[in-house]
């Protein structure tokens, strides 16, 4: 499932830097490229980092960035069809996938918090 997330996290990004790189080259379509690039470039090497987490408390601390930086992407793309910048059916499949990222890495958080609990 590793191998499998990091690629999904990896195609995550390269979807949102094409998704961003299509908006217009307006004030607003700049500043959200930029927003979007920033928080999207962080998902893929921050998941990585939750996989060669040290300890428990440190993987919950990545994985929490993980779900933070999905989830403002997610913002801006939907922000971005709100402005009528993009269309949502250019964007549904990556909101989708959003989704799903963003439901596997809370459920790993639960799983991990839970997992410390019952240790201590």
């Amino acid at each position: 499932m590793t191998k499998d997330l990091k690629d999904r996290t990896k195609n995550f990004t390269h979807r949102c830097i094409k998704l961003s790189l299509s908006l217009p080259d307006s004030y607003l379509g700049n500043h959200i490229k930029k927003q979007l690039i920033r928080c999207s470039t962080s998902v893929a090497p921050n998941y990585r980092a939750t996989c060669i987490a040290q300890s428990k408390k440190a993987f919950i601390s990545k994985i929490s960035i993980v779900i933070e930086e999905i989830d403002e992407s997610n913002f801006w793309i939907q922000f971005s069809i709100d402005e009528n910048l993009i269309t949502l059916e250019k964007c549904k499949s990556l909101l989708k996938e959003s989704d799903e990222l963003t439901r596997i890495f809370i459920s790993s958080r639960k799983t991990a918090n839970l997992n410390i609990n019952t240790n201590q």
